[in-house]
């Protein structure tokens, strides 16, 4: 049996959160939305947008009222803080989620705040671009991407059930799976590729100070395709690595292992097996991404509200 959901209360209108609400409207599904941010600056700018039907508010606790789904969109550190304002004016059986990039801390630190007639079901859909704010949603961000769910250990089953229906509502591809392997399924799809972009400019500025070469003003498409996400939002990825730390570390360890071994082919002068461990990368590539499938979503997801400009497309 699923939890029904008439209203949902969406926390934090930047990428993700504004998404959402556009989502919501672009699919018109019969749902009232209320949408607020900690920024009243954002919440005057929401105003002239005039997201869909999404009534805007100037504050968590006049959002979450009366609401069936209040779904979090706040940096990862700040969840926890925000669950235990607003949890004396949640109803009851409502069911709170977020969207955070990591799991396993979130609901360690959130869990002691929620009343116990309210269910938890954390959420992390799988979309994104560099950019940040309520401009920047795109009402097909998550179409076709993947939304995973973890339930926390007590979660209910209905809104466990209420939860995945509504980001297939919007959308997305559904997994569910324990938050201690979203983690490590994370630390190394997204957060050591993004620490290896953030990493190599200190590694060109070094450079660049020892020898007296401008090394980045050289980079071609490799260089820039490649650390195009260190122009993420500096907190969000601040508060990210800190949180999700040993899984990341962990895939960080076997990273460089894998990385010393295609250097110690090429030191020892064994072309054959330099090659078998290119090939394998690149039918490991082959297999899980289709270039053609790709730019077709990304054509598809940039069809932004009519008065917006498409933003650049990102799988982060």
């Amino acid at each position: 049996m699923e939890r029904k959901v008439k209203k949902v209360a969406i926390l934090g209108q930047g990428l993700i959160g504004s998404s959402i609400t556009r989502a919501i409207f672009h699919r018109n599904l019969p749902l009232e939305v209320v949408v607020t941010d900690a920024s009243e600056q954002v919440c005057k700018r929401l105003l002239e947008l005039g997201l869909g039907r999404a009534k805007v508010v100037f504050s968590n606790e006049e959002a979450v009222k009366d609401a069936d789904l209040v779904i979090g969109c706040v940096p990862v550190a700040s969840y926890a803080s925000m669950v235990k304002e607003v949890a004396p004016h949640l109803k009851l059986g409502a069911i709170l989620s977020d969207v955070g990039s990591v799991k396993e801390a979130v609901i360690e630190q959130t869990l002691p705040h929620v009343p116990g007639n309210v269910d938890f079901v954390p959420a992390h859909p799988i979309a994104g671009t560099e950019f940040s704010g309520p401009d920047a949603g795109l009402p097909k961000l998550f179409s076709d991407r993947w939304c995973i769910v973890t339930p926390a250990e007590n979660s209910n089953e209905e809104a466990v059930t209420a939860v995945c229906s509504f980001w297939e509502s919007i959308g997305s591809k559904v997994e569910v799976m324990s938050a201690e392997e979203h983690d490590h399924v994370l630390a190394i799809t997204s957060h050591l590729p993004h620490l290896s972009a953030f990493s190599i400019f200190h590694t060109a500025r070094k450079h660049e100070e020892s020898s007296g070469t401008p090394v980045a003003q050289y980079s071609a498409g490799t260089f820039r395709d490649f650390t195009r996400v260190a122009l993420s939002n500096p907190h969000m990825w601040r508060d990210i690595i800190m949180l999700n730390h040993k899984a990341l570390s962990e895939a960080f360890e076997q990273f460089s292992r894998d990385m010393k071994n295609i250097l110690a082919a090429a030191e020892e002068g064994d072309n054959r097996r330099l090659e078998e461990l290119i090939s394998e990368s690149r039918k490991m590539r082959a297999e899980n991404i289709n270039e053609e499938d790709f730019s077709r979503k990304k054509a598809k997801v940039t069809d932004a509200f009519p008065s917006e400009i498409a933003k650049p497309y990102s799988t982060d």
